[in-house]
């Protein structure tokens, strides 16, 4: 006879539990840090499992569905910004109590963050190389970094729909940064004048955008709030590095036909 399903079996839970390992149980602080970062692991693996959901959805022609899974990552992108409200309950006293304990490692080393950055579209090389051949991070950026893009599915989706969507981009470098085309413009603003549901599919895509803007910029203001501009753990330029990636939108030509529409 097999043995019961449980709760704590089901979900591991004396697993889970067990990986909070503070490097020094003397500072109370450092509990918080670790189980923060290791729930926005966990929102990170569920964000491309259902990122990589909508492009099967979209492939398969299947709008309502695909609309519904971007509204759960949207939903999902807003805990992410909330969560940094937990992280800011800490003192910049209280994280220099740890942080050198932190040694080489820093959230800039998040494959599945690179993984998710990839996936939408921002994918670069040096990001692959920063993890050894062989391992999980590695094979994964690997194999994003060889795949469609979000933005590619949707290109692919919108031809499937009847819209002449310029063949280059149908057959664009999906390793190339997603760059705008008047073409596409010229598609996206038929779309919003003359497609009720395309054009919604195209505003819950710039939610995205917006959200994932959103969580840099406050990530950035977390990160000045505690370190000021030190650099970060790792050897990370920290908030100037950070700065960098704010107000580069994800999918151009859905923010620069605005004044068109």
């Amino acid at each position: 006879m097999s043995e019961a399903v449980t709760y704590g079996k089901y979900l591991k839970i004396d697993e889970l539990l067990a990986l909070q390992q503070p490097r020094d149980e003397v500072e109370h602080d450092e509990m918080l840090f670790i189980i923060i970062h290791q729930v926005y692991e966990l929102w990170f693996k569920e964000v491309l499992h259902e990122l990589d959901y909508v492009g099967t959805l979209l492939r398969q022609g299947d709008t309502p569905r695909a609309q519904h899974t971007l509204k759960r990552v949207l939903t999902i992108l807003k805990v992410l910004v909330a969560q940094l409200d937990i992280l800011e309950t800490m003192t910049p006293t209280e994280f220099l109590t740890f942080r050198e304990r932190l040694d080489s490692a820093s959230g800039f080393q998040s494959d599945q963050f690179r993984a998710l950055e990839f996936s939408l579209g921002r994918k670069s090389e040096k990001a692959v190389e920063r993890f050894e051949p062989g391992t999980r991070a590695r094979a994964s950026l690997e194999a994003r970094w060889d795949a469609p893009t979000l933005w590619d599915a949707v290109l692919g989706y919108l031809a499937d729909q009847g819209y002449e969507i310029p063949a280059d981009q149908l057959e664009r470098d999906v390793t190339a940064p997603i760059e705008s085309n008047e073409g596409v413009q010229a598609v996206l603003i038929d779309i919003y004048r003359n497609d009720p549901r395309n054009s919604e599919l195209c505003e819950r895509l710039v939610d995205l955008d917006e959200g994932i803007q959103e969580w840099r910029y406050r990530h950035v203001k977390m990160v000045e709030r505690t370190i000021g501009m030190k650099s970060g753990t790792g050897g990370s330029a920290g908030s100037a590095y950070l700065r960098t990636t704010l107000a580069r939108p994800l999918f151009p030509d859905l923010w620069e036909i605005r004044a068109s529409l």
